[in-house]
């Protein structure tokens, strides 16, 4: 099929030429969001020097959590998708939280040292 020919059959079967839902990041907010992860990782080399005793892996996870989300979101664009996207990456962030919590409820109920 020719390309006029192509473009027609596309509007009148409700079909946009192209993707309505493509978004086109300026470089300006790569250049923000890779400072922001850099300022993290600053953030992580000196938390790391600090005696917080057992809150010393919890700062480190938090901290990991927080640049992991802004991965997802920017560098792999899932704030700019489909709420279908969305969704996929929130059921696998559920899943993934189900298990940690099945894992950690096995964990705290075996009878350590008392067999």
């Amino acid at each position: 099929m020719s390309a006029p020919h192509q473009h027609q059959h596309e509007q009148e079967n409700g079909h946009a030429a192209h993707d309505e839902h493509m978004h086109i990041v300026p470089p300006r907010i790569y250049v923000i969001v890779g400072t922001v992860l850099l300022i993290f990782t600053a953030i992580t080399v000196w938390a790391s020097f600090l005696e917080l005793g057992v809150f010393n892996p919890i700062i480190a996870l938090f901290i990991a959590c927080v640049k992991a989300t802004i991965v997802v979101l920017f560098f792999m664009h899932v704030k700019y998708s489909s709420r279908l996207t969305k969704l996929t990456v929130g059921a696998g962030i559920f899943t993934f939280l189900t298990l940690i919590a099945m894992t950690l409820a096995d964990y705290f109920t075996r009878a350590w040292g008392r067999w």
